[in-house]
């Protein structure tokens, strides 16, 4: 299904607003997107209140005031390094407007000697005097009507004005239309909400600062809107799953009791009941979409093998995704010696095989002789095929959209099992937000001999400290991981942050130092990665592109510098790296001499505790309605009009509503069902309808 019609205009391009030629288009881009709905989701961050009207000899300084005064004189500078200005007065006293590099003839006609300006801008006090540096409107009288009485102040980046953003703003506003009414009428009246289009109006022309408040009705209606469609698609998704033909997958138990005496160790308490929850979803007819949570290292990737042996012992085979060659030959890795003892067959695709030995490999496939298939996205490839195809595990999840998990649910001819799993640790709200009603299972306990690392915070200054502990760490025999942050400056980014990293430490251990960055070839990184797993080099000088996955038992120090500059759960995930062996494990937070109040407590929060579901509901509580639990970097979905510590009670009402639409209009094509086809698109949650149509 095509997007609709009346949609056309808020997927329209920038280019065409006024105010935004090549330069200011770029600027814009940056920091709201490219097309009209990004504009409009570019909330106002607060607002400049010109109501404030006081004689000029009583005006606050510090405050914006607008005044009605009388040009008196001009004062041109006497050299470049002072400032030109403009003597006026009221009926109280006198305004000084005060402009740098201003271009005499231009400010003489704006305000000819004798005229009656309407000046509004910030009054400061310089020697005694009040003053106005280059005041933010000058009018004339009669064009009072023109000056916005509460104006809103936008997110900038450097080079972009506020007057230009807030034109174009104002320009898009009345290029899109009113859109049908997509919410529950008992609610709106209940809440009292204004329209979709209403709300977008009252945020961009503010009345007060009240109006931005995320506890003000136009910033709860539009936070319903975003949170009813990301809950809608989550459900129709899960509907369009659980209408699939399904098949009962339900094995003797042999296989598996081969794999648990294989093991060294006893399931914790939460993987036996994780095992039992996805085995029961197993035997059941309909097809399973269950999620594993699991904190770093609690065991998920043994879970799923006794998933995967029981599917095999029913006859069918599996296959396990993951999102990057590394993390794909690591699970074969931890996978092949259980799965031997079992009976089981295990090989690995990924974008790397060719020719004659991929072939060979697809053949075993397509014959069956392939009981579990571990691979990259080359896994969803046509000429990928199975015999008997029943049961898919997708590791870190959230990186793989609707579109490929369809791809690999059309590989089974009867029906697929599919088992979602993620290390990175999500509080409810955000769980919810991501995933709706989800069935879940969750891995709290670490397996049995597992040692705390221990996490100390270090200031920078301090890093003639650490590179000798280094060096005798090393001399006994230790391998480190040293990780270097991205950089958001036009200077430089993680990359060439690391490689100074490099430089410097393969001065002193000549020869015992890797990198390995985002921008390497596979190839590359995967022969850096065998050094450092097999000992060759002791340091691994790395970006974040270590942060999930990488499995070196042997590593047991991880330097994170400018740790200030990481979200929690990335700090957690890359922590995660270290402690996975028998040997006790240390972190060190190298962070910079000073940093804000909110970086220290995330720091200590990483010093005090290992938990990463604490450390999750910690992490939303710092960053409130900012970068939720740091999707960029976690991969889940991020929202433009929702905060989620402010509008966690409505995601509850979302998801209810989504719910009931399912349950009475599964395929939305009532008068309400269209609208909310609408609501879907404009959000771009469009996926939900594609599976709903997709059957």
């Amino acid at each position: 299904m095509a997007r609709p019609d009346e949609l056309f205009a808020y997927f329209g391009d920038i280019g065409g607003l006024p105010g935004i030629g090549p330069r200011n288009r770029v600027l814009v881009e940056r920091v709201a997107g490219a097309r009209l709905k990004d504009l409009l989701f570019h909330l106002p961050a607060g607002v400049i209140d010109r109501r404030y009207r006081p004689h000029a000899a009583v005006a606050e300084p510090g405050r914006i005031a607008t005044l009605a005064l009388t040009i008196l004189k001009h004062v041109a500078p006497a050299n470049r390094r002072t400032p030109y200005r403009v003597l006026a007065r009221d009926d109280s006293g006198f305004m000084t407007l005060v402009f740098f590099h201003a271009r005499a003839d231009f400010l003489l006609r704006q305000m000819p000697v004798g005229s009656v300006r309407l000046v509004s801008g910030r009054v400061e006090l310089f020697q005694g005097d009040r003053q106005i540096t280059h005041p933010d409107y000058i009018l004339a009288a009669e064009d009072e009507d023109s000056l916005p009485r509460i104006e809103p102040v936008y997110p900038l980046t450097q080079g972009l004005s506020l007057k230009t953003l807030e034109k174009a703003v104002r320009a898009a506003l009345d290029r899109v239309p009113a859109l049908a009414e997509w919410q529950d009428g008992p609610l709106l009246a209940r809440e009292g909400w204004p329209s979709f289009h209403d709300a977008l109006r009252a945020l961009h022309a503010p009345v007060d600062a009240a109006t931005l408040n995320p506890d003000s009705p136009v910033r709860r209606r539009l936070a319903m809107d975003e949170l009813l469609a990301s809950q809608l698609a989550l459900a129709l998704v899960r509907h369009a799953a659980r209408r699939k033909r399904g098949r009962s997958l339900k094995g003797g138990g042999a296989v598996r009791g081969a794999i648990r005496r294989a093991l060294p160790y006893a399931l914790t308490a939460d993987q036996d009941a994780a095992v039992r929850d996805i085995l029961c979803d197993m035997a059941a007819p309909e097809a399973m979409l269950r999620l594993l949570q699991g904190d770093v290292g609690s065991g998920k990737t043994v879970v799923a093998l006794l998933a995967m042996a029981a599917a095999a012992e029913a006859g069918a085979q599996s296959a396990l995704i993951a999102p990057t060659e590394i993390l794909a030959l690591q699970h074969l890795d931890g996978i092949r010696p259980l799965a031997v003892a079992g009976g089981l067959e295990v090989a690995v695709l990924t974008g790397r095989h060719k020719g004659r030995a991929r072939t060979e490999k697809l053949r075993a496939l397509a014959d069956g002789d392939i009981h579990i298939l571990i691979g990259t996205h080359a896994l969803l490839e046509d000429d990928v095929v199975f015999r008997d195809l029943g049961f898919a595990v997708i590791d870190e999840q959230h990186r793989f959209g609707v579109a490929q998990r369809a791809r690999l649910a059309a590989k089974a001819d009867r029906g697929l099992d599919i088992l979602g799993m993620t290390a990175t640790p999500i509080p409810r709200t955000l769980r919810l937000a991501a995933y709706g009603d989800m069935d879940v299972s969750r891995i709290r306990e670490k397996p049995p001999g597992r040692k705390p690392v221990t996490t100390r915070v270090v200031p920078l200054s301090r890093l003639d400290e650490v590179v000798p502990a280094l060096s005798r760490a090393v001399a006994q025999g230790a391998r480190a991981y040293w990780v270097c942050p991205y950089v958001e400056d036009s200077a430089g980014d993680d990359v060439a942050a690391a490689e100074d990293r490099f430089q410097m430490l393969d001065g002193l251990f000549a020869g015992q130092v890797g990198l390995i960055h985002g921008r390497m070839k596979a190839a590359d990184k995967d022969a850096v990665m065998t050094r450092f797993q097999a000992g060759e080099i002791a340091i691994l000088v790395a970006t974040t592109v270590i942060e999930v996955g990488v499995n070196v038992p042997e590593a047991t120090i991880m330097v994170i510098e400018q740790a200030e500059r990481f979200g929690l759960a990335q700090l957690h995930q890359l922590r995660g790296r270290v402690g996975r062996g028998a040997a006790a494990s240390t972190c060190l937070l190298l962070r910079a001499d000073e940093i804000g109040e909110t970086a220290r407590r995330r720091l200590n929060i990483m010093r005090e505790t290992e938990d990463g579901f604490v450390i999750a509901e910690e992490d939303l509580k710092l960053r409130g309605g900012g970068d939720l639990l740091g999707t960029r970097q976690s991969g889940l979905p991020g929202f433009r009009l929702v905060d989620m510590e402010a509008h966690g009670d409505l995601l509850d009402i979302a998801q209810d509503d989504a719910r009931r639409i399912v349950a009475t209009d599964p395929t939305l094509e009532g008068r309400r069902g269209q609208a909310l086809r609408l609501m879907l698109y404009l959000f771009e949650r469009d996926e939900g309808v594609r599976w709903m149509l997709s059957g």
